[in-house]
Parts: C-alpha cells; sequence; structure tokens
C-alpha cells in the first residue's frame, strides 16, 4: 500500500509540475490553448478557469465511474486533475523555474499540491469502495459484470472503422472474418485470448486497407514544427520521469490510460490488456502527435505505450527503465510519424476512424453492460433506472459523455437500493 501511496503522490505531483512548466499536459483540448498564454495573449487566471472547464466535468464523468468499478485507476481521474492544479500556479515560461522567486514558489506548490491531490485521489477512491462494501446490498457483484460485454464486444471496432472510411460491405466482410479467426481459436485451444487474435485480424485488415492510400506530395514536417520539437526535447528529463513512473504504476495495476484496458485487467486478462494498450495507443497517435507538434506541449501520458510496456515488463526496475524509454522514445519520434502520415494519409484516417469505432461500441457494450449491473443489484429496476437516465442524458441541455452515463447510473442504482433496504423497503439477497 505504500508503495501505491508513493507512485501516486509522484505521478500528481509530477503531473502538475509538467503542466505549470508548459512542458506537458493531458486534456487534449487544453494542449492547443497553451501557446496563447506562452505568446502573452492569455492571462494565467484565464487558462487556469478555461483548464478548468474544459477538465473538471471529464474527472466526474467518465474519470472516476470507470476507476470505481475496479482497484485501478483510469489516469483521468489523475492527471486532468493536475492539469488544473498545475496552471493554476504561478510561472513565467521565459524562465527557468529555480532561477525565479516566483517561478520556484509556483513550481514548489504545483508539486506538493498536486502529489496530495494523488493521495487524496486513492485514499478517497478506497474509501469509496471500503463504505459500499459495508452496505446491507452487494454492489460489487453487480459492478463486476458492467465490463463483460465490453470485453467481448471490443474486437467488432476494427469492422467498425473500416466501414466508416471504405463502406459497408468491406466493414462486413472484416467483421465476418473477425468472428470466423475467434471461433477458430476459441475451439483450437492453443492460445489463450481468442479475442485478443480476432481483435489483431481486424486491425491488420485496417492497416491493409490503409496502406493502399499514398500522399505524392509530402511535407517537411521537421522544418514546418521545428521550434515547437525543441521545446519538447529540452523537456526529455521530465518526461523521462513521468515515463518512468507510469511505467511502475501500470506494472502493479495501479494507472492505465485506456479505460478498455482497465476493464480487461479488473477481468484479469492480462494478454487483452495488453493488446488493448497497444490498440488505444495507436488510435491515439495521430491527435497526440499532431497537437503536440503543433504547439511544443507534450502529453503526460505520452501515446499509451507505456502502459504496454508496464505490463509486460518482469519487475518494477524494468517497468521504470522501459516506461522512460518509451516515453523519451514517443517524444522525439514526433516529426517521424508526422511524416508517415503525411506520406500515408490513410494510416491517420484509420486511427481517427479507430478511435470513433471505439468509442461507438464502448457506449452500446457498457450501456448493456450497465443494465446488466443495474439489474443484478435491483432485479427489474435496474433495468428502468439505466434506460431512464440514458434518454434523460440524450436530451439534456448539458450531457454527460455517453459512454459514462451507463456506469453512473449503474452506481446510482447500488446506492438507491441500498437506501431502500436501510428503509426496510427492499429485502437484499444473501450477501
Amino acid at each position: 500500500m505504500l508503495l501505491k501511496y508513493t507512485l501516486m503522490f509522484l505521478a500528481g505531483a509530477l503531473g502538475a509540475v509538467l503542466a505549470n512548466r508548459g512542458i506537458a499536459v493531458f486534456n487534449d483540448a487544453v494542449r492547443p490553448i497553451m501557446p496563447e498564454y506562452r505568446e502573452k495573449r492569455m492571462s494565467r487566471a484565464e487558462l487556469a478557469a478555461t483548464t478548468f472547464a474544459l477538465s473538471f466535468g471529464l474527472i466526474i464523468g467518465f474519470g472516476i465511474p470507470f476507476s470505481l468499478m475496479s482497484p485501478i485507476i483510469l489516469v483521468h481521474c489523475l492527471w486532468l486533475g493536475t492539469d488544473i492544479i498545475g496552471v493554476f500556479f504561478p510561472a513565467d515560461w521565459d524562465k527557468k523555474w529555480y532561477t525565479d522567486r516566483k517561478n520556484t514558489l509556483g513550481f514548489a506548490g504545483a508539486a506538493v499540491a498536486g502529489g496530495i491531490y494523488g493521495i487524496g485521489l486513492l485514499a478517497g477512491l478506497q474509501w469509496f469502495v471500503d463504505a459500499m462494501q459495508q452496505l446491507p446490498v452487494n454492489v460489487f457483484d453487480g459492478l463486476s459484470i458492467l465490463g463483460d460485454p465490453v470485453l467481448f464486444a471490443f474486437a467488432a471496432f476494427p469492422a467498425l472503422a473500416i466501414a466508416m472510411e471504405y463502406g459497408f460491405k468491406k466493414g462486413a466482410a472484416a467483421l465476418m472474418v473477425t468472428v470466423v479467426v475467434r471461433q477458430l481459436i476459441a475451439i483450437s485451444a492453443w492460445y489463450s485470448s481468442a479475442d485478443g487474435c480476432a481483435l489483431l485480424a481486424g486491425f491488420v485488415m485496417l492497416l491493409f486497407f490503409a496502406m493502399q492510400e499514398k500522399n505524392t506530395v509530402s511535407i517537411n514536417m521537421a522544418s514546418l514544427f521545428g521550434d515547437r520539437v525543441k521545446n519538447i526535447k529540452k523537456n526529455l528529463p521530465y518526461i523521462a520521469l513521468v515515463g518512468a513512473v507510469y511505467g511502475m504504476a501500470a506494472h502493479i495495476h495501479l494507472l492505465v490510460g485506456s479505460n478498455l484496458t482497465l476493464l480487461a485487467l479488473a477481468k484479469n486478462q492480462m494478454t487483452d490488456a495488453v493488446n488493448l494498450s497497444v490498440i488505444s495507443g495507436f488510435s491515439y497517435i495521430p491527435l497526440k502527435g499532431m497537437t503536440s507538434l503543433a504547439t511544443g506541449v507534450w502529453v503526460t501520458d505520452g501515446f499509451g505505450f507505456v502502459v504496454t510496456a508496464g505490463l509486460l515488463s518482469p519487475n518494477l526496475l524494468v517497468a521504470a527503465i522501459t516506461g522512460a524509454i518509451v516515453i523519451v522514445l514517443e517524444a522525439s519520434s514526433l516529426v517521424l510519424f508526422a511524416n508517415v502520415f503525411d506520406r500515408f494519409p490513410g494510416l491517420k484516417k484509420s486511427a481517427d476512424n479507430m478511435r470513433a469505432a471505439m468509442t461507438k461500441v464502448l457506449e452500446l457494450a457498457l450501456l448493456v453492460g450497465s443494465m446488466m449491473a443495474a439489474n443484478k443489484m435491483f432485479p427489474g429496476m435496474g433495468f428502468l433506472i439505466v434506460a431512464g437516465a440514458y434518454c434523460l442524458n440524450e436530451v439534456s441541455k448539458r450531457p454527460l459523455i455517453k459512454m459514462a452515463v451507463g456506469p453512473i447510473a449503474a452506481i446510482a442504482t447500488g446506492i438507491i437500493v441500498n437506501i431502500l433496504a436501510w428503509l426496510h423497503l427492499f429485502a437484499p439477497a444473501v450477501k
């Protein structure tokens, strides 16, 4: 437990420091506005207010609901929060943090506040889980099945990505191949993850279609974004530290960056978790890479392959070393990736479509899983609560992210049924 709290303090402190110094932020929507502050077109107060507005809702509506479903924390809870903390403290990016009193105080304040936030987040989530376990109706048995549809449905999103870009017929053919591969692997019993193989088959087909499209006129990305890349490269030591801490946290299943990976790890499906971390990392390269190139501000968690390195590492030391190496390689390869995507524009489209397809499959699978979980806790009524919450969210003026509505409604169902049990209006099954 001490190791977990130590890693959470370090991850929170580093995340806040990187945001404070304009080195890296986690929120993709915040990254494009960071140059506005650097170039004196936005005040610190305006930057802080904008970051809060863009990040807080995601913490409450996305990060926390997924983190409550397992002992693993989705990094959105941590690093969206440290984005807010980091930019709140004063910093002049034209000066070194240790050469100016105001910068030093801002740097130290961000580090301490970010570290405390990390510890508080871990303690708070653990307290909530412990409190829920003391309730008369067992909530976690229900929540444990929430992710089941996701784990079986995720292999379908390469086929959906193909259909989105190359047409329904090719998408349908890809889905048929995916289904056949999964069944053949399942009955052969020679490999432990039929779903992982099915996902890989769909991903290979997607890459095949994407590579057919080439661009004969390329752009020299190094000259176009040279100054921005220099800002990232000069801060590689700080970025390496985050990678080392993140690698260790992923190794002990404390922090992950993808809700799909989180759900797989919660079910102890390591092979699927590794596969999903790779696919998720690939799908975010264009978005994270291009915003980093254009702004000179890196991504706190990198492309996501640090999680892969952490999960595959045999021990903490190797996880720290490989985590640092992987994130440095990611940051150093921005121009390379930009040139590849410029040469093969189909790859960028495929990554964008993969991300959109993942979201669509997740929305559906999590809605189904949430209904199953809520119904297990509160037979019959659970379906009504989740369906009602989802439909109301659809017509809300300020809707939550669709994939978060189901889990939030399922958690709310657990709270409601326990309140009713406390009032003797519901007879719980044997706990």
